[in-house]
């Protein structure tokens, strides 16, 4: 029996972690968690245009950069372990088989909780459908008849990271996350996802908006704490408390 705590990232493709949570997961690793980091593709084909624009590019030669950059951006972050499914993008589809995997990969590592996707993105519907495969997979892990002996998951909190464009995916978050501390390490891990730069200055602003609202909610003009950089997250599940 181990009282080490875990967070599980279901990532669609391999920078969708970085972006999105990449302050929660060095925040968490810091606090002596281990994060686990799943990515379901390498994005090759639709988030990698800037790779395609080079002379003489192929698919394989794609999926090695954007590896080395989500390893290197993972070692940044202090991401416990990163695992590449490499099922493919646009569109990304999981077999039985592959689901099963994750459902491994979830009894394996037992997060407290774990963080995906909006569930609506009809801008990128990989994104939409990585949050579909989470749920699921997280549903079988709890299942006592699936692979009897293995141990059964409990319920952990799918928390839905911050989508590109919010007012288009029915996203709203509930839950804000002071992850200035750890600011720099996030910074450092965006600036590793050469093949997509024209993004490193928009979460950028995403994470000082977020902080402002950090800020409004834990007490306002009145009181509240002080924080420069936030990443918010939407709760799927209720959450039991003691206290209000």
């Amino acid at each position: 029996m181990t009282d080490q705590k875990s967070a599980l990232v279901v990532s669609a493709h391999s920078a969708d972690f970085v972006w999105r949570c990449g302050g929660a997961i060095a925040l968490h690793q810091k606090q002596g968690y281990d994060v686990t980091v799943v990515c379901l593709s390498y994005g090759e084909r639709g988030e990698s245009a800037k790779l395609w624009k080079q002379d003489g590019m192929t698919l394989e030669r794609v999926k090695t950069e954007r590896r080395i950059e989500a390893e290197t951006a993972a070692a940044a972050l202090h991401v416990h372990d990163i695992q590449f499914f490499d099922l493919g993008d646009y569109p990304l589809e999981l077999t039985r088989d592959d689901k099963y995997k994750l459902v491994d990969v979830i009894r394996a590592v037992q997060p407290d909780f774990m963080l995906s996707h909006s569930k609506i993105d009809p801008y990128n519907t990989d994104h939409a459908y990585a949050t579909q495969v989470a749920l699921e997979c997280r549903m079988i892990a709890q299942a006592w008849g699936h692979n009897p002996g293995q141990k059964v998951l409990g319920a952990p909190q799918l928390y839905l990271f911050e989508p590109h464009q919010t007012e288009q995916m029915a996203w709203k978050p509930d839950t804000f996350l002071d992850i200035t501390p750890v600011w720099d390490q996030k910074r450092a891990a965006i600036e590793c996802m050469r093949g997509q730069e024209h993004l490193w200055e928009y979460y950028t602003r995403v994470a000082q908006q977020r902080a402002n609202h950090f800020k409004r909610n834990s007490g306002g003009q009145s009181g509240g704490r002080d924080c420069k950089y936030a990443e918010g997250f939407q709760s799927v599940f209720p959450r039991t408390i003691d206290t209000l």
